[in-house]
């Protein structure tokens, strides 16, 4: 798997680089700004391609602009932005027409290992991954009526471990439950919450995140 990055700390960019060559990825190419990045993905496209939000000249939107970029212009190319800071509406932006093939992590999910390599392989694979911190803020942006109130506290905690992009499995796995049980969960509060169903694991995500932003 080929991924490319643009980070503009030399510090995380060789940790990066080290983490995913450690977990037998090929980081082909690694820059401090977006400018770069762009010009190699038109040339080389890789599997995926790893963006800090904000990079140089200005430090404000830069990744975003240039994730926003690679998605309209390379489809094929999974893009995962990091970021210091939960910015809601940037990472709704990035989320707003698809999640097949799109992340938004924040940089201290790097420590986690496993789970980060994890998220890169699911992008790169046309999946998704979401911070739980977005999903998380979401759920506690109560509307008046509440339509959460229908579900039940199980629900909830597969409700949100949906949002993230964790599949039926991911959902058995992180409550302890058959893989039985936990497809009963997710049918379920498709049912309560009026979410058509799909097997499409990304636009399963979009629906639930756009649910919750509603």
């Amino acid at each position: 798997m080929r991924v490319a990055i643009a980070e503009d700390s030399l510090l995380l960019r060789e940790g990066l680089t080290r983490i995913l060559g450690g977990a037998g990825l090929e980081v082909v190419a690694a820059y401090d700004n977006a400018d770069e990045l762009l010009r190699y993905v038109r040339g080389f496209p890789p599997q995926v391609a790893i963006l800090d939000i904000r990079l140089p000249p200005t430090h404000t939107d830069e990744g975003m602009r240039a994730a926003l970029r690679i998605r309209e212009q390379h489809p094929d190319v999974g893009v995962l932005v990091l970021s210091q800071y939960l910015e809601l509406g940037l990472a709704m932006q990035l989320l707003s027409e698809s999640a097949e093939g799109v992340g938004y992590l924040l940089k201290d999910r790097i420590s986690d290992v496993d789970d980060f390599v994890g998220a890169v392989r699911r992008v790169a694979g046309g999946g998704s991954a979401v911070d739980p911190k977005i999903v998380s803020t979401l759920l506690q942006r109560r509307r008046g009526d509440d339509p959460l109130a229908v579900l039940t506290p199980r629900e909830r905690e597969a409700l949100e471990l949906m949002a993230t992009g964790a599949s039926n499995q991911g959902i058995a796995d992180a409550l302890t439950i058959t893989l039985r049980a936990a497809e009963k969960y997710v049918s379920g509060i498709f049912t309560k919450l009026g979410i058509p169903t799909t097997r499409n694991e990304s636009r399963r995500v979009l629906a639930e995140l756009l649910y919750l932003r509603a």
